[in-house]
């Protein structure tokens, strides 16, 4: 029988001491951990290294360029990119060892779900929130974004449909939750505005109302009570955001 390819768990890091030693402890299957800091000061590093991690330093690039280079310092071709604040599920950690077994696939998506309001939320945009975290680094590579970061592909992408999935700890409160979603919202419509997009009354209207049917009632996020609502109503109020703050650049810029 062929041997299992050799994985190695990717994270990247900026002082998250915190969340940090929960998220290695449920990589501890895989066969290397790489943490590439942007610089933290709260112990992060020493923690990695204490738990058995390959620490390297490196300035911040922005989410997609950071994984990136973290994805090209791993010893081995496949790679499962973590964020810090995310931990693998038992049950993901086993389908994961067994889908590599015999991997028919370059890339794998694994269903997330995201912590929010004291539950892990089932529904909506909470779960399974589908994401390429998977993959064989010679055939797929993170994007550029600085933001909203995606993994590109060559050829088909498959999902891990197995029972367990990457647990998503987004944030501890609503202050530091809404305080993140403010920086990525300006980010993405600066993104936006760099690549010629542009946004009319139009889009500021439908963008949210169409958000709000999809995951509200036809992912059924009312499923999840009061922090199903309140999860939809933010991402819609996100699109609103974004598409506010590109208008807000069409105007002051020449």
């Amino acid at each position: 029988m062929e041997q299992r390819p050799a994985l190695s768990a990717v994270v990247i890091t900026l002082n998250v001491a915190d969340t940090l030693p929960d998220c290695l402890a449920s990589l501890s299957f895989a066969d290397e951990i790489v943490v590439v800091d942007a610089g933290s000061t709260d112990g992060t590093t020493e923690i990695a290294q204490r738990l058995g991690a390959r620490v390297l330093e490196h300035q911040w690039l922005g989410f997609g360029p950071q994984k990136q280079f973290a994805v090209e310092q791993a010893r081995h071709d496949w790679v499962l990119c973590v964020d810090s604040d995310e931990r693998v599920a038992p049950e993901l950690a086993q389908a994961i060892t067994e889908c590599l077994a015999a991997p028919e696939f370059k890339a794998y998506e694994v269903p997330r779900s995201n912590y929010f309001l004291g539950r892990y939320l089932k529904h909506g945009e909470g779960y399974p929130d589908w994401s390429l975290r998977l993959f064989d680094r010679r055939y797929a590579r993170w994007s550029d974004a600085l933001v909203h970061e995606k993994v590109h592909c060559e050829g088909k992408v498959a999902r891990i449909q197995r029972s367990g999935a990457l647990m998503h700890h987004s944030a501890d409160s609503l202050a530091s939750y809404l305080d993140k979603q403010n920086r990525y919202t300006t980010l993405q419509a600066e993104a936006l505005w760099a690549s010629g997009e542009r946004a009319g009354l139009g889009r500021l209207i439908v963008s949210p109302l169409l958000r709000f049917i999809k995951f509200y009632f036809l992912r059924r996020g009312f499923l999840d009570g009061t922090p199903g609502l309140v999860h939809v109503v933010f991402g819609c109020f996100n699109s609103f955001a974004k598409y506010a703050k590109l208008r807000a650049l069409e105007q002051s810029r020449p």
